[in-house]
């Protein structure tokens, strides 16, 4: 395990909670995000994740800055799916465009909390049973084959267990009330919406990190790579969100891209395991091929989607539902 200075720590805990206090205020009416305004705040975010990288190479050395570089582009290219499914709740609960920023910022903050506990409890798994890293390249295996099959799991957002649960617990609205969470009706507190949206954003990254956890810690199986390479990436999805919106249908090739990168972390992960359980003299994939086979298939992906675009006519483009 990495010794990690504490002020290190600290400077990340900073970096986030200023990052998301710049962030709320500069959204605090909310309006429509155009694409310059997200291009703008993607660069930011991806700009401020390197700058992290770069101070990760130069205090703990160039082993862990080019596994926190792979695990952070690793979770950044896992989360385009997030954005499949975004598209997918706002259109099924008909989230205002100028609301649906406000959504995923509460979002962000539990996925980084949840993530936090996947990946603490990930972590103490493998360091004790070194054996759990076969089941995590089997559940990559079999992602990596619902991708190529087209056979992702359909996500119903109004009946996730969130979701689900939020209406056993208090009565829901049926008109959303500007931005807000609560409101009271006949003298009766109810959740509007807008809140049933936000769990449902939660329930769809909690079926995520079923992918992105066994594949970040065939990374790396320290907790400060893995959370904050983590927590990068996630900071980075709203603005990619809307960078993108639009535009997700048109990398018609990315899926495929995911399930190659998918399955090399799952060779990996069997490598890895090998080499500690049954021969030191099994290799090892190292990072710095991690990281150039991830970049070179990404890349592959998007050219490859860009040339050969979807037929005219074929309803590809559309069938997202993503907001113009």
């Amino acid at each position: 395990m990495l010794e990690v200075p504490l002020w290190l720590w600290g400077a990340f805990a900073a970096t986030v909670v200023v990052s998301l206090a710049v962030d709320l205020l500069a959204h605090r009416t909310a309006h429509v995000i155009g694409f310059k305004e997200a291009a703008a705040w993607s660069a930011l975010w991806v700009g401020l994740a390197l700058t992290f990288g770069l101070v990760v190479f130069l205090v703990l050395g160039t082993d862990a800055g080019t596994e926190y570089t792979t695990a952070w582009l690793l979770e950044k290219s896992l989360s385009v799916d997030n954005l499949f499914v975004f598209a997918v709740i706002f259109a099924y609960f008909k989230v205002p465009a100028a609301y649906q920023h406000r959504v995923l910022f509460f979002g962000v903050i539990g996925a980084l909390v949840f993530r936090g506990v996947f990946l603490s409890l990930g972590v103490a798994v493998v360091s004790r049973f070194t054996a759990v890293l076969f089941a995590f390249a089997a559940v990559l295996f079999y992602s990596a084959y619902k991708l190529l099959k087209d056979e992702e799991e359909s996500f119903d957002p109004g009946r996730s267990f969130a979701v689900r649960m939020l209406r056993k617990i208090m009565p829901v609205s049926e008109e959303y009330d500007g931005a807000k969470f609560f409101v009271r009706e006949a003298g009766r507190r109810m959740a509007t919406p807008l809140l049933a949206v936000v769990a449902a954003i939660e329930a769809a990254d909690l079926i995520f990190a079923v992918d992105s956890v066994p594949a970040v810690l065939a990374v790396s199986d320290d907790a400060f790579i893995v959370y904050t390479s983590n927590a990068f990436a996630i900071l980075g999805l709203r603005a990619l969100y809307f960078m993108l919106a639009g535009l997700l249908d048109r990398f018609r090739y990315l899926s495929k891209g995911l399930a190659v990168i998918l399955a090399f972390i799952a060779v990996k992960l069997i490598l890895q395991a090998s080499h500690k359980m049954i021969s030191p003299g099994i290799p090892e994939i190292p990072s710095p091929v991690s990281l150039a086979v991830i970049v070179v298939v990404l890349a592959g992906s998007v050219v490859l989607s860009i040339r050969r675009p979807p037929p005219a006519g074929s309803g590809e483009e559309d069938k997202a539902g993503l907001p113009d």
